[in-house]
């Protein structure tokens, strides 16, 4: 359990998890409201005084449905909201294991990717062996809740900020800032020794740093990437180094960026 003036969340994993199941019982609290779950991808957990907020999925329903087990385990009322930071399968396709009920939020923008996908990373996942069980049946329903750039999100006694700032991974991008505890969730975007394979048409290098920009002025005490280490600002900063070093390499034309070792 992290204390309130914990320069940031301690690390929990130094690479990029690819195991389909998401381990059981794995909650950390990283501060007073949230916490997280460490996997394929990381999961965040915001807990309010009237409901509970659940960032990703998990690949597939079964992840899904293990999630919203561990939710009953720390929420204060059945009130549950869900999201996710884009719209790939291990962020997205676990979203039928959650109980009814569940009010889920998207932006407009990620909504129109996933419904431009029509399934087709869900079927592209599914070709791994190892995959394929936990995403068999794979259905998406229209949101509850469509926002346009910024939706601020009352769970009660703490709030939670959802942003679309613009392209860089994919085309819907969503952060989250947990106000009261100054916690990113900063999706894809920057993560801790861990570069993105690719980006979108219709983006750059550039656009993804000016996002990344606009996260470190929220001078968050904690930042939980999508997959990898937990960390600090730092994060942030790292990430920019790198692709301003693409953007000074290749005078900004489209680079595939590599995994550092």
């Amino acid at each position: 359990m992290c204390c309130a003036d914990s320069a940031a969340a301690q690390p929990q994993q130094a690479d990029f998890d690819t195991a389909p199941q998401l381990a059981a019982n794995a909650v950390q609290r990283i501060s007073e409201h949230v916490y997280a779950i460490s996997g394929f991808p990381n999961i965040g957990i915001v807990i309010g005084d009237q409901a509970s907020l659940v960032i990703d999925t998990g690949l597939g329903p079964r992840n899904g449905a293990s999630i919203a087990q561990e939710i009953k385990k720390l929420a204060k009322t059945s009130k549950l909201y869900l999201a996710t930071t884009h719209f790939h399968p291990e962020h997205a396709a676990g979203e039928a294991g959650f109980p009814s009920g569940t009010i889920l939020i998207r932006s407009k923008i990620q909504q129109r990717e996933l419904a431009r996908d029509h399934g087709k990373s869900v079927a592209m996942f599914a070709r791994n062996p190892d995959y394929a069980p936990y995403l068999q049946g794979v259905s998406f329903r229209r949101p509850d809740i469509l926002f346009d750039q910024q939706y601020r999100l009352d769970l009660g006694g703490v709030h939670v900020r959802l942003m679309w700032l613009g392209p860089a991974h994919t085309r819907g991008d969503q952060e989250f800032f947990v106000e009261e505890d100054r916690a990113l969730f900063t999706g894809d975007l920057a993560m801790k020794d861990i570069h993105p394979r690719n980006y979108v048409q219709g983006s750059s290098w550039q656009t993804w740093i000016a996002i990344l920009d606009k996260l470190a002025a929220l001078q968050p005490l904690y930042v939980l990437p999508d997959h990898g280490a937990f960390g600090d600002a730092r994060l942030i900063s790292e990430q920019r180094a790198y692709l301003s070093g693409l953007v000074n390499a290749d005078s900004g034309e489209s680079r595939q960026p590599q995994r550092v070792p």
